[in-house]
Order: C-alpha cells, then structure tokens, then sequence
C-alpha cells in the first residue's frame, strides 16, 4: 500500500484535490479525510478509508463487500455514508473505498462529557435502538452476493477460541469465560445481518444526535442480540460508567426502544450473555492488536497500548461473572 497524494486521489475522482490528512483512531483501518473539487468550484468533503495493513485478513469482511453493504443499508434509510468509489487493484492503496464526509463529531469522549452534546445524550438510546431495529429487518437476500462472514453460535464461539489459543498467552480468567459461555450460550443460527462493532466510538454526533454509524468492517450475519450486548460493553463507556449503554443510557430503556422500533423482542438474559461475549471478545482483539505491534507485522504505538488492555478486560469479565454485569 502506498500513501495517498492529492495526485493519486485527483486521478482516482477524475477532479482536483487539495487535501489528504490521515486522521486519528481506528485500529484495523488508515482513514484519510480529503477535499475535494466538485464540479461546480465548491468544496467537496471525502473519507478515503483503507485496510491498514493493505488488505484483510483471511476470513474478514472484504472492503469491497462492505462497500456495497453500506450503499445497501444507505438504501434502507440508515445513516451511513454515502460510498462514492470503490478502490480497485490496480489503484495501488490497497482494499478501501472513498465516501461523503459528513459533519459531526467522532470522538466519545467528546460527545459524551461536553455540555453542548446534551440534547445528543438524551436522544441517543433511542436513535441507536431505531437503527439496530432497522439494520436487524434488512432483508438478507439484499446481501446474498457479499462475503459477510457467518456461522452459529457455537461456530462463531469456536472460531474466537481458536483465535485465543493462537498467541501463546494464558488467561484464567479468559478460560473461565470460555468455559462459561459454552455451558449457557445457546447455539443459533445466524439469521440476521450484525454491525459487528456498534457502539461509542463508532458514531458521528451531532448536538442534536446521532448523524452516521461508521465503521461497518466488522459486519457479519448472526444474532441480532449481539450488537446489543456489544453496546452494552464497558469499554464503550469511556469512563461514563453509570450509564451502561454507550456511557449515555440504560439498558431497559434501550431494550423497550428497540421493541418499539419494531426490532423484536429482546430476551434480556440472551443480551447479558452477549455482553459477556463482546467483552470477552474485545480482549481477545487486544491480544491480536498488541500481538500486531509485538511481532513487527504492524508496528504501531496505538495498538501497543491497546494490547495493554487485556487487564482492564479481565476485571470487567471478573465483575461480570460474579455480580452479572458492570
């Protein structure tokens, strides 16, 4: 993968450029904000997003799928991005895509604690819950063409041990939420198409609320419970810990949004299990971020520190087992 140039993406859009500037955050990705020339002289606002290390890895959520992924929930009514091209082989960035810039503010920690973000923090609950209601009816026969990545519970639980095993490292308290997962976790089918990584950090804000949900590598097909409890993960909080949805709801109050929405309705002991499951999962992707840096397969100071992470998870999990949540 080579670093993008105004020239590179000039030739790319078919028009001037007159900035790329790498932005901050977002492990698996290298993300560029870009302006560019539209044909009327105007500004036009762009996202270049590319795999971070040039390409996914095997078994992932190709760029180009989630391309066309975005454009179909885009269709649907969510608030997603609009994708504007696609990278193809022979334009030398690696899998990614260039999409419409929208306005708001990334950063949760930002969102979540400034006062002018208020009126967002009371509207969120409910905006997220009418997004995942509508992203959980999508019809799957709109993404039968795309490689999203599937498997039933068990398989997919199976698959995050492998994972697991595959570092070397030795977690006690990482085994036992293995092993009490696979002793109440029932095995389904996936019947339902999953953002995969819903939750702070991944929204553009606005004062007002909710703009876009960004981020859509991690999508797959499975439960529809498990963007639920993913949200519902401490790590999302940033700090915010009194309001376990995001740092800015409860959960009841999201499950009861979510059943309006016409989202179905939610079995609360199937959700805890899931919010289990995601904290679990997210110390296992910091093994693997900190596992990137470690081996020199992406040097990267960011995900060092993440990699530093698994502690703070096995207290999380530690909670979780014994009072049932955090």
């Amino acid at each position: 993968m080579i670093d993008p140039t105004p020239e590179i993406l000039s030739a790319l859009l078919s028009g001037d450029v007159m900035r790329v500037e790498q932005l901050s955050g977002g492990a698996s990705s290298a993300t560029y904000a870009v302006d560019a020339v539209a044909d009327d002289g105007s500004v036009r606002p762009l996202i270049l997003q590319c795999a971070a290390t040039g390409s996914v890895p095997e078994g992932g959520f190709p760029r180009a799928d989630q391309a066309k992924l975005q454009q179909f929930a885009h269709a649907h009514g969510l608030p997603v991005a609009e994708v504007v091209r696609v990278l193809g082989p022979d334009d030398g960035l690696g899998e990614g895509f260039i999409m419409a810039r929208l306005p708001g503010e990334a950063l949760a920690p930002r969102w979540l604690k400034l006062p002018e973000y208020a009126p967002a923090r009371a509207a969120l609950t409910g905006q997220c819950a009418a997004v995942l209601a509508r992203l959980h009816r999508l019809p799957l026969a709109g993404v039968a063409g795309l490689a999203l990545p599937s498997g039933s519970t068990a398989e997919l639980l199976a698959r995050m041990f492998t994972s697991y095993r595959r570092f070397g490292v030795d977690s006690p308290v990482f085994d036992l939420a293995f092993a009490w997962l696979k002793e109440r976790v029932e095995d389904r089918p996936a019947t339902t198409i999953v953002h995969g990584d819903f939750r702070s950090g991944n929204f553009l804000v606005a004062p007002e609320g909710l703009v876009a949900v960004l981020d859509w590598e991690l999508a797959h097909l499975g439960d529809g419970h498990e963007d639920l409890g993913w949200l519902c993960c401490n790590s999302w909080r940033f700090g915010v810990l009194q309001n376990p949805v995001g740092g800015f709801g409860q959960r009841d109050e999201l499950y009861a949004a979510y059943e309006a929405a016409g989202g179905g309705p939610v079995d609360r002991e199937r959700a805890r299990l899931w919010e289990v499951w995601g904290t679990l999962k997210w110390g296992i992707a910091c093994l693997q971020l900190g596992d990137d840096h470690v081996s020199g397969r992406l040097r990267n100071v960011e995900r060092a520190a993440i990699g530093r992470r698994v502690s703070e998870v096995e207290l999380d999990l530690m909670h979780q087992l014994k009072f049932g949540s955090v």
